[in-house]
């Protein structure tokens, strides 16, 4: 009889289990070094680099001035030389162009005559004492004593002593001296303004309540008026007023014309008229608004747009 084989049996199952539970243990430990070495050699990699590139630390300081690039402020000194001979040629160029144009325009100015004098053709009035309100009490001398100060202070330009160095010229004629280098000045005494010269009332009638007011033209280079020019006086309060006029009828002579200029017509003086208002004791405590203007020649004196171009309006006003 034929020996029958003996049956083969698989390995058990546990030792399978055995070895891959010893196996995998070992291979995690593999792994997890593996792993630490490649980490610990990349670590080591990425601190090294800094080591290699890494340059001197920079403050605070080298924005002022850094002593490895020679900056100062961020620039070389060539660079600083550069930029300040640019800006030297610059403003010197516009210096130097400023200077020219303005000697230009200086050699086309006259020192004795200005050179535009279309804006005003006619002259203004104004009044002395330097009020357009006139107020004070007849009884009280510190009320206006102020305008008498002013009107003394004014008319001493005017005294005879004063005027007897200035010449005496053509009544009624335009003294034209364009040929001469250096201007005559007419005589215009302080005597001729009578009762409102302050010699005879030296209150100007202050004192009285019937005050004197002085008006005079303003000066304009070259005016000739035409005519025989004067000074009219009106009341615009309901009220009539009588007035007097120094010199008679209120005349401004021509001779005092044409006006030069300050420099060469040296101590030239205005023409002057005086008003004096002949107040009575019911025109006192009462507002009388009086306008004066320029007549009887070619200035202008009902221009609306200037209410002192040829007039002038004042208010008085006197108690007691």
């Amino acid at each position: 009889m034929r020996k029958s084989a003996a049956p083969s049996f698989p390995p058990p199952q546990h030792n399978v289990l055995l070895s891959v539970r010893f196996v995998g243990p070992v291979w995690n430990q593999k792994r997890c070094s593996t792993f630490r070495t490649v980490r610990g050699q990349s670590m080591s990699k990425k601190s090294e680099k800094p080591e290699e590139g890494k340059e001197p630390e920079s403050s605070w300081k080298d924005v002022i001035y850094n002593p490895r690039t020679g900056e100062f402020f961020g620039r070389t000194a060539r660079n600083w030389g550069l930029i300040l001979l640019f800006y030297l040629v610059f403003y010197g160029f516009l210096t130097a162009m400023f200077v020219f144009t303005m000697w230009a325009m200086l050699q086309t100015l006259n020192d004795d005559t200005p050179k535009y004098r279309d804006r005003v053709a006619s002259p203004g009035l104004a009044i002395r004492p330097n009020s357009l309100n006139i107020v004070f009490n007849r009884s009280e001398p510190l009320e206006y004593g102020q305008y008498v100060q002013h009107l003394e202070s004014f008319l001493h330009q005017y005294n005879d002593s004063e005027q007897a160095k200035n010449d005496l010229c053509m009544a009624g004629q335009y003294s034209e001296q364009d040929e001469e280098p250096q201007k005559k000045v007419c005589q215009f005494r302080r005597s001729l303004l009578q009762r409102c010269s302050g010699m005879e009332d030296t209150t100007f009638g202050y004192a009285n309540g019937q005050p004197c007011v002085i008006v005079k033209m303003n000066r304009i280079i070259g005016l000739k008026p035409s005519g025989d020019p004067y000074i009219n006086c009106t009341s615009k309060s309901e009220k009539p007023l009588q007035m007097q006029y120094f010199p008679n009828e209120g005349t401004i002579d021509r001779m005092y014309f044409p006006y030069y200029g300050k420099k060469t017509h040296e101590g030239y003086v205005q023409p002057l008229v005086a008003v004096k208002l002949l107040l009575k004791k019911e025109d006192y405590n009462s507002e009388l608004i009086v306008e004066c203007k320029v007549e009887g020649s070619n200035l202008k004196n009902n221009d609306e747009r200037d209410k002192f171009l040829g007039r002038v309006t004042f208010r008085v006003l006197v108690t007691e």
